[in-house]
């Protein structure tokens, strides 16, 4: 039995630090980047999703084998191409632009799902991108849960709201009645504002709390975080770094999260353990890069 599995888009990512200068290649995809993370802070972490049948798919393959996170059950699809992206940073921060129209990924259905898989598993994540990409895969991630909830096994969901690829009347929709069927919610402050028409934490909390969630774990960004549960609530202050680059720090913390919940059972350790690794992927360009390893992560929480 692993630990975690994740459904969902993975990318390509072509990454310019600055005007000008050339873009590194990196990988991407939230889902993805949460289960890289996850893997190299100890968990036996899975992926499942769909790659073409192209070099980038190849590249992202050697990835999750070189990262220790099991893809053994991804489907190649040589009728379409990998999803790929690009990321320029400006004075409002970083911005993306998306080459995944028609990508394998969005192909996925129910019929691809590896169920045996989802039953075996101790936490299943998805995403609001997992269900973004098509019709279809919104559909596989319901599925999804289905199998899970079926096996007595635990769903986490972190909204990503990605007004780019759904309008928000049916992102609101089909999020929120994902959400209603996880345990472990995993929303932005910006995503739920955009969702729920609430900016404060504790609101945000309750509401997530209120369809269903066991845990609400709301991320506030450099404002660190806010985890609750029926029984209790702790604030989570940031860690303070010289960022560079925040562009996996949100997919940093939901797989830090998740290694550690599913070690420690505690959810107010595992978002402090979060916290702090989220902050750490800030220090360097990329989503995946800069991951953190677990000895560092307890080295900055040794220090505080």
């Amino acid at each position: 039995m692993s630990d975690l599995l994740a459904i969902g888009e993975a990318l390509v990512e072509l990454n310019q630090p600055s005007d000008g200068a050339p873009f590194v290649q990196g990988f991407g995809g939230d889902t993805s980047n949460a289960m890289i993370a996850a893997a190299r802070l100890g968990a036996d972490a899975s992926y499942f999703t769909a790659i073409g049948a192209d070099r980038f798919g190849q590249s992202l393959t050697e990835l999750w084998m070189r990262e220790g996170v099991d893809a053994s059950r991804i489907v190649v699809n040589g009728g379409a191409h990998t999803g790929l992206y690009f990321v320029t940073h400006g004075p409002e921060g970083h911005e993306f632009s998306y080459m995944r129209a028609g990508s394998a990924a969005s192909r996925i259905g129910e019929q691809d799902l590896p169920v045996d898989r989802i039953r075996e598993t101790k936490i299943l994540h998805l995403s609001g991108i997992s269900q973004a990409i098509s019709s279809s895969a919104a559909d596989a991630v319901f599925a999804a849960i289905d199998i899970a909830h079926a096996a007595g096994r635990l769903v986490s969901y972190d909204p990503n709201l990605r007004l780019k690829l759904w309008p928000l009347r049916r992102a609101r929709s089909i999020i929120h009645e994902a959400m209603r069927s996880c345990d472990i919610a995993l929303p932005g402050l910006d995503d739920a504002e955009a969702l729920a028409s609430l900016r404060d934490p504790d609101a945000v909390a309750d509401f997530y709390l209120g369809l269903g969630a066991r845990v609400a774990v709301v991320k506030m960004g450099k404002a660190g975080a806010l985890v609750a549960t029926a029984s209790g609530r702790e604030r989570i202050y940031p860690q303070k770094v010289k960022a560079v680059d925040a562009t996996g720090a949100g997919d940093c913390f939901d797989g830090a999260f998740l290694a550690e919940f599913v070690r420690a059972a505690d959810p107010f350790a595992a978002a402090r353990f979060a916290n702090i690794a989220a902050s750490l992927s800030t220090l360097g360009y990329g989503a995946v890069a800069p991951l953190p390893r677990r000895a560092e992560v307890e080295a900055a929480m040794k220090r505080g």
